[in-house]
């Protein structure tokens, strides 16, 4: 049997995951039962589901305690969404994506006057890369890769 002996994880950790899809809906879940206070960011009223603390923008919703999680690459509110998250005292922002291609995020952000040095502050890929295909293993994926960086490791199995 494992026993974990350290410490609790910050109570007062945010998780953010902005547009609702199957990915956003897992990480809010999981992110709860590993100690995040969890939200959802969902620009559009009609696509927003139950179960979740749910708000429409930035506003004073995302402080220095948030790690903020793109889930959908392909809306077209990346760029306005993106550019006010980058004025936000969020700790940690990233989009998913494939790492093959550049992200339509830098093109969208470009367009808005956003500088190359803000742009760079988006994280792209994110989470560990362990082959996720289904939402849950997305989720997963993700959440282990902000534990990493939370806990000042590099994720994988390179101790």
């Amino acid at each position: 049997m494992a026993h974990g002996t350290g410490p609790a994880p910050e109570a007062a950790r945010t998780l953010v995951a902005v547009f609702a899809s199957p990915v956003a809906e897992v990480l809010l879940r999981f992110g709860a039962e590993l100690g995040y206070r969890t939200m959802l960011m969902e620009p559009d009223p009609g696509r927003r589901p139950g179960g979740f603390t749910t708000v429409s923008e930035v506003g004073g919703h995302v402080d220095a305690t948030c790690d903020v999680v793109l889930t959908d690459h392909h809306r077209d509110e990346i760029g306005p969404v993106l550019r006010d998250l980058l004025k936000s005292p969020a700790r940690w922002i990233g989009i998913m994506g494939s790492p093959r291609h550049t992200g339509p995020h830098v093109q969208a952000l470009t367009e808005l006057g956003v500088p190359p040095e803000e742009i760079a502050r988006v994280h792209r890929p994110i989470g560990l890369n362990i082959g996720s295909r289904t939402p849950a293993e997305i989720a997963l994926a993700t959440l282990a890769g902000l534990i990493a960086d939370r806990n000042d490791r590099p994720g994988g199995f390179a101790f």
